[in-house]
């Protein structure tokens, strides 16, 4: 079972997420994200869990765990993730790293054993949070550490790049990379050296992952999928239809079951 809801701490730069395993694994689509994850299955055995990074993925990723297994996530929207961990997005495409590679390893411990403390606490019909409250429900009190976390981290960063929301806007509005590059007046070459620090990838693959979300969003509607092709942009429906199974690895219909 999945669930998700806004940050509100966070406003748009991030979403809570929670997950229960089932018996097989959970295809986790590109999306340009990132998340920061603490599963109850410690990698460790330990009782405080593990927490770890999930980069931003250029094709579809396989999660999987005992059934059962919980994961409480914070994902953060594109461009966001590397002033909260303090690394390139580039360094962590593709990759699912533990999170005390990145940061201090007595400040994960002690933000794994929170998670573990406010997890049981939500688990507990007379402890846990009231639903629809905090943004949580039976997850906010772990939802609200991790947001605590990341708000702290962020106020410490560096300002933001100013062209980074510019270049996601634009290419989630469908425009060409040269339409974004001239628009944030950037040359090509410096667009794809701070996409990739921003978003993990180029702005070339960025488009791409951005408008297979949009077709998906047109498709999960029940829009036809000839339809589809031509809101999100693709060529033709067989256009669609190669580049859905090349970042998914899956046909269209099968992600809609």
């Amino acid at each position: 079972m999945y669930q998700e809801w806004g940050s509100r701490p966070l406003g748009g730069r991030a979403v809570v997420w929670t997950r229960t395993a089932g018996a097989g694994p959970q295809r986790v689509l590109p999306d340009g994200c990132t998340d920061v994850i603490w599963s109850d299955a410690g990698s460790d055995g330990g009782a405080a869990g593990s927490l770890f990074v999930a980069g931003p993925d250029t094709r579809a990723h396989l999660a999987q765990g005992p059934p059962g297994t919980r994961w409480i996530g914070l994902r953060f929207a594109p461009g966001t993730g590397p002033a909260v961990l303090g690394v390139p997005a580039y360094e962590l495409r593709d990759q699912r790293v533990p999170l005390a590679a990145l940061w201090p390893g007595a400040e994960v411990r002690r933000l794994a054993e929170r998670l573990a403390e406010e997890a049981a606490r939500s688990a507990d019909p007379g402890q846990g949070a009231v639903p629809g409250r905090g943004g949580g429900g039976r997850s906010g009190g772990p939802g609200r550490a991790l947001e605590a976390v990341a708000l702290e981290r962020l106020r410490r960063a560096e300002p933001p790049d100013p062209a980074v929301g510019a270049v996601l806007a634009g290419l989630s509005r469908g425009r060409s990379v040269a339409e974004v590059a001239a628009a944030v007046g950037l040359g090509q070459r410096q667009l794809h050296r701070r996409s990739l620090a921003a978003f993990g990838y180029g702005p070339k693959t960025l488009a791409r992952v951005l408008r297979l979300n949009r077709a998906l969003d047109a498709a999960r509607a029940g829009t036809a999928f000839a339809e589809v092709a031509a809101l999100a942009g693709y060529a033709d429906q067989a256009h669609l239809a190669r580049e859905v199974k090349a970042l998914t690895g899956v046909p269209l219909g099968r992600l809609l079951v």
